[in-house]
């Protein structure tokens, strides 16, 4: 299999097209026909890296490149950057705003849900510096 790449733009603060990106992914490794447990593993990571670019990241992309041995998870923004990523990593822990938390966000899960659902993770931030997360999954082969 050839290298797929898609890149989607997400927007801070649009709560409304928030998710789309994921949802793409999500049909590119189902029309391909990756396992279920693969495809919700990643559908997951996606859609809660999306939201921490809608609430803490500035303007971002989401990327994913799909190949033979592994899929990619490669998200980008333009934000203020993580004050601590030790501690952002820790379930429960959140600096989303009431406003956020009002509508059912900000739990303080979006980094833990990505560390448990990939098969590998790194961050890369820094205050005033923006954030990269890259998440690695691995493909054990596709369903029949």
């Amino acid at each position: 299999m050839n290298r797929l790449r898609r890149t989607y733009p997400v927007r801070h603060g649009d709560f409304i097209h928030a998710g789309e990106a994921s949802i793409h992914v999500k049909n590119t490794l189902k029309s391909l026909s990756y396992c279920p447990d693969l495809v919700r593993r990643v559908a997951i990571c996606g859609y809660e890296a999306e939201m921490n670019l809608v609430m803490h990241g500035g303007d971002g992309v989401l990327t994913v490149v799909i190949a033979a041995d592994e899929i990619r998870l490669e998200v980008a923004d333009t934000g203020p950057g993580i004050e601590n990523t030790e501690l952002a990593m820790q379930e429960g822990y959140s600096t989303a705003r009431d406003e956020y938390r009002e509508m059912g966000f900000g739990a303080g899960m979006g980094l833990p849900n990505m560390k448990r659902n990939s098969d590998e993770i790194t961050v890369d931030s820094s205050p005033g510096q923006g954030t990269a997360v890259t998440m690695v999954f691995s493909v054990g082969g596709r369903c029949p």
